[in-house]
């Protein structure tokens, strides 16, 4: 097993050799690791040098100082989200916060068996979903039209005095589709008011207003890097009156819903890139929507045989951008697109390493050969024009080039 791992490790620096060093390097792979604020970065550091080292729930100096920066990343959390009431609760991902949503749920309500979800969901709802069916509780998927809006009409059918909860995510990770969160909630509750309508949020968050209140949401999922803060953190909003049960056990620290101590440095660096979109947030999403129209526009008039996943405008996160290339294998654009300095992902992280086409991309009728030709970027406030032309002239001619070299097909 050792001698596999050194000879992996071997072929992986012989990988990162082989790319050189670029001209210019542009990270546009913001779906599954991110960039990180100056700032956040230097709220991580502080928290591990004064005091953020401490354990949240000893009652010492440093423990009382962790403790505070822990109150104050719930404070900035619910303030961007508007939530008077209910709990924060802190995980280390996103995905954490999804599993304990659905999973800790179903647990703490084993009277109710039927769960919706949108056939679009990160997996990180989808697998717990399929667990929790394969004990026996009924799974709906929510179908979506070709942009991947979900048929409300088909959601207001299925949803019943069984119905334990409806997930449906604000924004969705990989196309970008903004819902309409209010209408989802307004249809499950008009229904039942017991059933408890959860989103995960954490393509939502700094991209579109999110008021929990006005939505009549009860549960939330939020991630860090998502943000622009460190990796590592992630947190569920989870209103009061809503009944969690925990899906891990083992000691507590200041949360009863979540064991072990909380990753305080991060959490630092999480409330600091919070304060920074409450203070900046129209700035920071014209700015996003500017860069994605760059990018879209300039691949739509510079590349022929190209369909964006997704819809367009104000209905589409102003940091999204999904393409298709015909004939162009999307794992191999992004190997190629890498070379030249520019990092993208062929679909979701979730399914490109087993080169599966990604399941939302499916669910919104694309084909096959469509759905492998995908790319999938995402743009920042950290990011400048110069990138994203950049980006887009390297793009340009990584298409070409594969092409140029592709066996010749009818699509």
């Amino acid at each position: 097993m050792r001698q596999a791992l050194s000879k992996h490790l071997k072929d992986v620096r012989a990988l990162i050799q082989a790319h050189g060093e670029p001209r210019r390097e542009v990270y546009l792979d913001l779906e599954n690791s991110g960039l990180i604020f100056e700032e956040a970065l230097n709220a991580l550091l502080k928290a591990y040098r004064e005091y953020g080292y401490g354990h949240p729930s000893i009652t010492h100096k440093p423990g009382w100082s962790a403790f505070e920066i822990l109150l104050e990343a719930k404070e900035n959390l619910m303030a961007l989200i508007n939530a008077e009431d209910g709990e924060i609760v802190f995980t280390h991902s996103g995905p954490e916060a999804n599993n304990l949503a659905v999973t800790g749920l179903a647990k703490a309500n084993p009277s109710r068996r039927k769960i919706l979800v949108s056939s679009i969901e990160h997996l990180s709802v989808k697998f717990p979903a399929e667990r929790l069916q394969e004990q026996g509780f009924k799974l709906v998927e929510i179908p979506v039209d070709k942009e991947g809006f979900i048929n409300l009409d088909y959601l207001s059918s299925q949803v019943d005095d069984e119905t334990l909860m409806v997930s449906v995510a604000a924004v969705n990770h990989e196309i970008g589709t903004i819902q309409d969160l209010k209408a989802v909630a307004e249809v499950a509750k008009d229904k039942d008011p017991d059933i408890v309508v959860h989103t995960d949020a954490c393509d939502a968050l700094g991209r579109i207003p999110l008021d929990l209140e006005k939505l009549g949401i009860d549960m939330a999922s939020f991630s860090g890097h998502k943000v622009y803060a460190p990796k590592g953190v992630g947190a569920l909003y989870v209103r009061e009156g809503v009944k969690l049960e925990p899906i891990l056990y083992g000691q507590l620290s200041s949360q009863k819903l979540w064991p072990g101590i909380e990753n305080i440095p991060s959490i630092a660096g999480f409330s600091k890139a919070l304060e920074l979109f409450r203070e900046n947030f129209d700035q920071y999403r014209d700015k996003m929507r500017k860069l994605r129209d760059i990018l879209i526009d300039g691949i739509l008039d510079q590349i022929d045989d190209v369909f964006l996943n997704g819809p367009k405008g104000d209905r589409r996160s102003v940091d999204n951008v999904n393409v298709s290339f015909l004939s162009c294998e999307g794992e191999a654009l992004t190997v190629e697109l890498s070379l030249r300095g520019v990092y993208v992902s062929s679909g979701s992280a979730c399914t490109s390493r087993t080169l599966e086409p990604s399941h939302v991309l499916l669910a919104i009728g694309r084909q096959y050969e469509i759905a492998h030709g995908s790319v999938l970027m995402k743009v920042s406030p950290l990011h400048s024009e110069e990138d994203i032309e950049y980006a887009l002239s390297q793009l340009v001619e990584a298409v070409k080039r594969i092409r140029s070299i592709a066996p010749k097909e009818v699509m």
